[in-house]
């Protein structure tokens, strides 16, 4: 190896990919890029700054089944592990739910939607909402979000497990359903809202996550709100929970929406009847459940573990007994943000049209994929919610950041924090909020293989395992989210 080092041939390949790249982009129409503005003509802006003064609340649920009536017929590939997996049968229904809050104070409402999916790029959750915006059923909406559950176990919604990692693994009939669907429950939720009162309660859960990298760090505690109607008609519950849903381990064929179907099913049970909406949070890292290495491999331990983890979720969710009610006052700001992208896997299979997220280029010829970030408060800040568009590595959120000694690239992280930024009594992540950018990891833990850096993941000195840089768009990602986070925060008072 150190001959080879000598002779500078991890170079090499790195300078042949590149050039190869480099090469396929030549070709690439400049109808593929857009710009910031084109691709964010359907992201409302929220609130230019921020108000308390709300009267009540007002909240509506709806969902809506997203699972294709031709499942056993149709080729739907399953998303999260590995490519060519059909689904070949269904568990439990992938579902959109969606939940719409208004504080009455005249500025708007606000949706936040949860969809049953690995993950959803934003330029289709763009069609969710330009279908919604352009309905006109819901006046005066000032913001519109919708996060991807994360499950391992339904039907591709980003295009990256197909028949083999260069072909598309959407189906573009079941992409407009979904899209449909979901804005028909948005609206719905719209329709169904009633006034109530708001609730937050928490609880940490016990021996249910693992964390997969050092540093182990990750955020044990369930955040719930709920909202109880003052005609006595059901409780809505929104879980926020950091932990990848993938209960059913690899070799699962069926659809599912993993944990939260279970989770939500005890929490129905013991309400008699609750709306269920599960967000998941600060997941990258790896954040997952206690014994995914015992079911990883083994599908009929994953059958039975699956319900018993959603039981154990929904049993710590229900255990909660320390509510405080939420002031009726509601505000959101978003952000548009360009990220470059370093990661030529990725770039690969997006000008192959196997993803669709929106990407610019700029006179450098650096190509950028084109997110956002949110933020949004509930109550007189008692509630501050940080949405992001991925899977956030934990210490982001905590500032418990390796030392330079432990880190990979030996040194210090350089990053305002979210909990730095806090202004709020409690706050929590929303992760793969309004798309899917995947993992976002420190830049002084970020270490790529030598020889085909994104295409295979390495060791570093220490033995640690760098799986997650390959699913990530590159170095600088956490740092334009923070940066632009800050920007949102600072800029509403």
């Amino acid at each position: 190896m150190e001959f080879l080092r000598f002779i500078r041939l991890p170079n090499l390949v790195r300078g042949i990919i590149s050039a190869l790249l480099s090469l396929i982009l030549f070709f690439v129409p400049k109808s593929t890029y857009t710009t910031v503005e084109k691709a964010s003509e359907y992201m409302l802006k929220g609130d230019e700054t921020f108000s308390y003064s709300g009267e009540k609340w007002t909240v509506g649920f709806s969902k809506a089944v997203l699972t294709p009536d031709d499942i056993t017929e149709e080729k739907y590939y399953i998303a999260g592990y590995n490519t060519n997996n059909p689904a070949k049968s269904v568990l439990d229904d992938m579902h959109a739910k969606a939940v719409y809050l208004d504080d009455n104070s005249g500025r708007g409402g606000v949706v936040i939607c949860a969809i049953d999916c690995v993950g959803i790029s934003r330029a289709d959750i763009n069609d969710i909402r330009k279908i919604v915006i352009e309905s006109g059923k819901i006046p005066n909406l000032k913001s519109i979000n919708i996060c991807a559950t994360h499950t391992h176990s339904a039907i591709d919604t980003q295009g990256l497990w197909g028949k083999n990692f260069l072909s598309d693994g959407k189906n573009e009939g079941f992409m407009n359903e979904l899209k449909r669907r979901t804005a028909d429950a948005i609206i719905a939720a719209y329709e169904a809202r009633e006034d109530g009162k708001l609730y937050l309660g928490t609880a940490e859960s016990e021996g249910l996550l693992y964390d997969t990298r050092t540093p182990v760090d990750y955020d044990a505690t369930i955040s719930r709100i709920r909202f109880e109607p003052a005609d006595g008609s059901e409780d809505t519950y929104i879980v926020n929970f950091a932990c990848h849903a993938e209960c059913l381990g690899a070799r699962t064929t069926v659809v599912s929406a993993d944990f939260p179907a279970y989770m939500e099913k005890e929490i129905v049970e013991q309400t008699g009847g609750a709306n269920v909406v599960f967000i998941n949070g600060a997941i990258g890292g790896l954040i997952t459940c206690e014994k995914l290495d015992d079911i990883l491999r083994n599908f009929e331990l994953g059958l039975e573990y699956v319900k018993e983890f959603g039981k154990d979720v929904g049993e710590a969710v229900m255990s909660i007994s320390n509510e405080e009610p939420i002031s009726p006052a509601v505000n959101v700001k978003t952000e548009a943000i360009e990220i470059k992208c370093d990661n030529t896997a990725l770039l690969l299979v997006r000008i192959l049209g196997v993803l669709n997220n929106d990407i610019s280029r700029d006179e450098d010829k650096n190509i950028s994929i084109i997110s956002e970030v949110s933020y949004m408060e509930l109550g007189d800040k008692q509630v501050g919610v940080y949405m992001i568009p991925g899977e956030l590595s934990p210490e982001l959120e905590s500032g418990n950041f390796l030392s330079a000694e432990e880190a990979a690239n030996s040194t210090e992280a350089d990053y305002k924090s979210l909990s730095e930024m806090a202004r709020c009594k409690h706050n929590f992540v929303l992760g793969l909020c309004n798309d899917e950018i995947g993992y976002i990891i420190p830049e002084n833990d970020f270490l790529l293989h030598e020889w085909l850096p994104y295409f295979n993941n390495t060791d570093d000195e220490n033995g640690r395992r760098h799986y997650e840089e390959t699913n990530s768009l590159g170095p600088q990602t956490a740092g334009a989210i923070l940066e632009a986070m800050d920007r949102v925060i600072s800029s509403v008072n």
